[in-house]
């Protein structure tokens, strides 16, 4: 949901925004069809304020008087009805319309139509260089007893796995060292609910944009759906009542496993674990004055930076290009790390400023002396399990499949150096 205010006055800015995104607006038809409802809107909050003043009037007349006056407030009734009626139809084709408005993007944002035109902003760290053939994750997977996707397969289905072994401790090691390090940074650590209304989904912008990535829970039923990230119920905290201007920026870092129908990947990332429909993260999530969201967003990325280079996992910043920037943001990054076996970067964080446009549809403000405002909500990866386990085996490996464990998890893994294949 955008504003449609802004819109009216800003015509020219949102059509090159909503170009940039690749989307087809036809923006003098929202604007005609929000006049009318705002026009009919108008006649409705008449025939109220005169319906009002013919029943005040009522009692005092004389008996005579009164029939006249009943038959006229029975003659209003009945043009407010009518009136309210097509009010409600207007306002569902209004909202169709502009639910399938996307966030403007920010000046910043690279023209360009798809993942293929995004633009590197620095690449950092150093490629790891091997006497020998690097063995892909599931080689490792196999030959360290870490991942089972064939048995995952027989019980779940495709893109599901078990984790064992040293692979689990070195995920809960990620997860207690990045709890503490985002606690000494500020971050509020929440674990959330994993099923959310639609509502909440609308909300955030996954609705209706990506619907049919979202796995739903019962809906004759309970109608719940499962969360993709954090990002979702996190969105929440703050939905039904304003937060104070002195208490922003509201930094949290939350856990929860994810879950993705993956639709639109047919064929892509079979093997392994890169692409899955269920995986666990931390998520960064922050309310933020408005004024302060774009140094906020450099902030988070400053921390998806500082994990990476502490990981020692070489890696790219990547400006997201219009064409390939979703409805809710106006700005992302994504951090992609070098993947051995694949001699290229894939993505393992994002990070998302998305202004006003979550506030508005969720109705999250703050308060001021001047009143109650809409603030911005940013999100960020703090860590996605898989993605980030197959940066480290494949990185850390040496020629007999023995994995280094990163000097920064060891403390988590009872002081474990190395994970060596099984005898």
């Amino acid at each position: 949901m955008i504003d449609l205010k802004a819109l009216r006055e800003n015509q020219e800015l949102y059509a090159k925004g909503f170009a940039k995104k690749q989307v087809d607006v036809d923006i003098p038809a929202v604007l005609k069809l929000d006049e009318e409802y705002r026009d009919l809107l108008q006649k409705v909050e008449n025939f109220r304020a005169e319906k009002n003043a013919v029943s005040k009037q009522i009692p005092t007349l004389p008996p005579d008087q009164r029939q006249s006056k009943i038959a006229e407030m029975k003659t209003l009734d009945s043009q407010l009805d009518k009136t309210e009626e097509e009010l409600n139809k207007l306002f569902v084709q209004l909202k169709a319309l502009t639910d399938q408005l996307p966030n403007p993007p920010h000046e910043s944002v690279p023209e360009g139509k798809d993942e293929n035109e995004n633009e590197v902003v620095r690449t950092v760290g150093k490629k790891p260089t091997f006497s020998f053939t690097p063995k892909d994750h599931l080689e490792l997977g196999a030959l360290l007893d870490l991942i089972d996707t064939e048995t995952a397969a027989k019980v779940s289905g495709a893109r599901f796995y078990y984790l064992k072994n040293e692979a689990v401790l070195l995920e809960f090691a990620l997860i207690q060292w990045l709890l503490q390090k985002y606690v000494s940074k500020g971050f509020t650590p929440v674990t959330v609910p994993m099923l959310v209304k639609e509502e909440m989904m609308y909300a955030t912008g996954f609705f209706p944009a990506d619907r049919n990535e979202i796995y739903s829970v019962n809906p004759d039923d309970d109608n719940l759906f499962l969360v993709g990230t954090s990002e979702v119920p996190l969105s929440g905290l703050h939905m039904f009542k304003a937060l104070r201007a002195e208490e922003l920026p509201k930094r949290y870092v939350g856990f929860s496993s994810c879950f993705r129908r993956e639709a639109g990947s047919y064929g892509k990332d079979t093997r392994g674990i890169l692409r899955v429909h269920q995986f666990d993260k931390l998520e960064m999530f922050s309310f933020c004055h408005p004024e302060k969201s774009w140094e906020e967003h450099e902030f988070l990325l400053s921390i998806e930076e500082e994990i990476l280079q502490e990981l020692k996992l070489p890696y790219q910043v990547v400006n997201i290009c219009g064409g390939d920037l979703g409805a809710p943001a106006a700005k992302k990054y994504d951090c992609e790390v070098w993947i051995p076996t694949q001699k290229k970067y894939r993505e393992l964080t994002s990070c998302s400023n998305c202004t006003d446009f979550q506030a508005r549809r969720g109705g999250i403000r703050f308060k001021d002396e001047d009143g109650t405002h809409l603030l911005h909500t940013l999100n960020g990866t703090a860590m996605a399990s898989t993605r980030t386990l197959i940066a480290l085996l494949e990185n850390n490996q040496k020629k007999d499949g023995t994995v280094t464990v990163p000097e920064v998890l060891r403390p988590f893994m009872g002081g474990l150096k190395e994970i060596k294949p099984k005898d």
